[in-house]
């Protein structure tokens, strides 16, 4: 590493206090066409201690290098899928690329397969996402905490999460991008599943882990509040002062495609700013990457 390099380290990684002493930090030269110019990005990888949790988890940051002088950054939460963690839109996507003029920094948590819940039988994530992590973040990076400065973003778990903390905390994030999400209508799988979780575990490794997942967070008689409820949230908000605007895609050839056009039609029939896209595409990184640069656009041109 050059002596460039390791002031502009220093520069980032002065943003950090003792709590997150156990992320590390990373700083990666990007080239670019036409012009290969050089750009730098800051990736800080690890775990914090959650007091909500009673535990260390893990936690990525990404900071685009035009940042680090700034007061006040724009904050993108960004959330992984089933099978997914901290790292996954890191090692997956072109972030670096997206990120450079957003003008934002990207906080990506994990969750394991808990679909962002307070589980019955397990953690209580929503919670830590939804508040311990806000102020964790907010101590240890200078990131604003106002709501037209906070967008969260996932795909597929990622993408309920998404739009469950966007509606469940409308006064904290002003956008929410839901790519290709999954359990839009949880509430009538949870049904099917209190007659046939016995035949469907058998159907497969994935469809029994799925089962034991939901149990792990509904219980074994898979019963819900209506907070777990996409449809519900939006009901619940849709006459507040303040929403979220939602962009909301899904691929052609994806298996939640029939669900993601149900919702987007109930969806115009709420007064709320939400615009769906769908284009081919499948329910894989590709359209998640291509997903995640058109959100992060609306999210700018509808600041």
């Amino acid at each position: 590493m050059c002596k460039g390099d390791e002031a502009r380290v220093f520069q980032l990684s002065r943003r950090l206090a003792q709590p997150c002493a156990c992320l590390k930090s990373f700083i990666i030269p990007y080239t670019f066409s036409p012009r290969y110019a050089i750009f730098y990005v800051m990736i800080l990888q690890g775990s914090v201690f959650s007091e909500t949790l009673n535990m260390s988890i893990g936690l990525s940051v990404f900071f685009p290098e035009k940042l680090q002088n700034r007061n006040a950054c724009r904050t993108v939460y960004l959330l992984h899928g089933l099978h997914g963690d901290n790292g996954t839109w890191l090692y997956n996507t072109m972030l670096p690329m997206i990120a450079k003029n957003a003008e934002c920094v990207f906080i990506m948590p994990e969750v394991g397969r808990s679909f962002y819940a307070d589980m019955k039988h397990g953690y209580r994530y929503f919670t830590y996402i939804s508040e311990e992590l806000p102020e964790i973040c907010k101590k240890n990076f200078n990131i604003s905490t106002k709501r037209e400065d906070t967008a969260v973003i996932g795909c597929s778990m990622g993408g309920y999460g998404a739009l469950k903390f966007a509606l469940s905390k409308p006064e904290r994030y002003g956008f929410c991008g839901a790519i290709s999400p999954a359990c839009l209508f949880l509430n009538e799988i949870l049904y099917n599943l209190r007659k046939e979780w016995e035949r469907y575990s058998q159907t497969g490794y994935e469809a029994a882990s799925v089962i034991r997942d939901f149990k792990a967070i509904f219980g074994d008689d898979f019963q819900y509040d209506s907070g777990d409820v996409i449809l519900e949230l939006v009901k619940n908000v849709e006459n507040a002062p303040e929403k979220p605007k939602i962009y909301l895609t899904c691929g052609t050839e994806d298996d939640l495609l029939a669900d993601n056009r149900r919702f987007a039609e109930e969806m115009k029939r709420m007064a709320f700013d939400c615009t769906y896209e769908e284009w081919t595409g499948a329910h894989d990184w590709k359209f998640f990457n291509e997903a995640l640069a058109k959100a992060i656009q609306m999210w700018n041109e509808r600041a």
